[in-house]
């Protein structure tokens, strides 16, 4: 789960992490009179769901209120743009109002759960304020990492040899430290996934700040805080992501043409995998889970269905906990209220496979089966290929 800059910073601030004064507004007027209180020379930054907002104009220095309006008022105009946006963007409805802080060097530190550890990692690099993609790939040595034991904690030896790693000396080293313990000790008790601090910064007077912050909170711990659902932003969601959020559904919009309904997140990715193999191309990650009722299922569909990319779908299921049935009765359902005419293919093993197909071959729907992932995967490729051909036939 995402929350904006300004929130995490609001967060951060509770665990004594030091941040640069600042307030949220939602109107170029209130950007103006918060300009004002920062003393005229201010940061207007957009708060949106993506990182990359400096290249795309996102952050910007005002030299007085009046210009802070007018910078307020083109971001609160467009759609912003950046690399983890896509094309489409994101609308700007907050902005952070910032003082202006003398920078004499930046840093990247940020604590992230490492999969394949099972682990909190520790990574921290003195190259800041760009993107630590880039440093990795063209400078990996300068880049420092250390897992964190979970029973003992972060330790302030452990941190001090990262603060000495990346270059900080003396008391500004030490206050690193600190910083670092802190922003471990948010992530232990607000169970984040990852809190990011690019650039963390020491001023030209030796203060050590983090001029931006990144929070996102482990989606699996959110039933322990209930204040994170009044924290989230739906304007910065996909329609389609909230609807499924609502039915418990998986669900995440890829760029592809071919709509899919899985049950399991490990066959969610398989299928995507052999479905790019084939040649075809997702439009969705949806993953149903193992114990989906019928209503669940035709709910899944009907979320597919209002993605108006989609033009073939492929729902690969295996019936273990689930029905086959089940999901054919689903699946029906809801392709016969929207009046869905659209290839469909459905591979499906399991529990009442038979009578599955059965209910699949009579409800007169454009759909086939398959036995085979891979099977599947080529007959709904080909199938959207026949349907594509005929749509320039006529």
């Amino acid at each position: 789960m995402n929350i904006h800059e300004y929130q995490a910073k609001d967060i951060l601030s509770t665990y004594d992490v030091p941040v640069p004064r600042g307030r949220v507004a939602v109107t170029a007027e209130q950007v103006e009179r918060k300009a004002k209180m920062m003393g005229g020379h201010c940061v207007v930054k957009a708060q949106i769901y993506a990182g990359g907002r400096g290249k795309a104009g996102g952050i910007q220095v005002a030299h007085h209120p009046e210009q802070a309006r007018e910078i307020a008022k083109e971001m609160f105009a467009k759609r912003m743009v950046t690399p983890q946006t896509g094309p489409e963007g994101l609308k700007v409805r907050r902005i952070l109002v910032e003082e202006q802080i003398e920078v004499g060097r930046e840093y990247y530190v940020s604590i992230a759960l490492d999969r394949e550890s099972s682990r909190y990692c520790l990574i921290a690099s003195a190259e800041g304020g760009v993107d630590i993609e880039e440093v990795a790939e063209h400078s990996p040595e300068k880049i420092h990492k250390l897992l964190i034991d979970p029973y003992t904690g972060l330790r302030s030896y452990q941190a001090r040899k990262i603060a000495l790693a990346i270059g900080l000396k003396g008391a500004v080293a030490e206050d690193c430290v600190q910083f670092m313990l802190n922003l471990y000790r948010c992530c232990i008790e607000k169970d984040c996934s990852q809190v990011e601090i690019n650039p963390m910064v020491v001023t030209k007077s030796d203060w050590l700040l983090a001029l931006d912050a990144k929070i996102i909170f482990d989606d699996n711990a959110v039933f322990r805080h209930w204040e994170y659902h009044e924290m989230q932003d739906f304007s910065q969601m996909d329609p389609l992501e909230i609807s499924a959020a609502k039915f418990d559904l998986a669900y995440i919009k890829l760029g592809g043409d071919i709509g899919c309904m899985v049950n399991g997140a490990g066959l969610a990715m398989a299928t995507l995998d052999v479905l790019k193999e084939s040649g075809g191309e997702p439009a969705n990650f949806l993953d149903v889970g193992g114990g989906a009722t019928q209503e669940k299922v035709a709910e899944a569909f009907r979320i597919i269905l209002q993605d108006t990319d989609v033009k073939a779908i492929f729902v690969n299921i295996f019936g273990g906990i689930m029905r086959c049935d089940v999901i054919a009765n689903g699946i029906i359902e809801a392709a016969g209220d929207s009046g869905c005419t659209l290839p469909i293919v459905v591979r499906m093993d399991g529990s009442k496979v038979e009578e599955g197909k059965k209910l699949l071959a009579e409800s007169g729907l454009n759909v086939q089966t398959a036995d085979f992932l891979g099977e599947g995967a080529q007959l709904i490729v080909a199938m959207l290929k026949e349907a594509e051909a005929a749509e320039e036939a006529e």
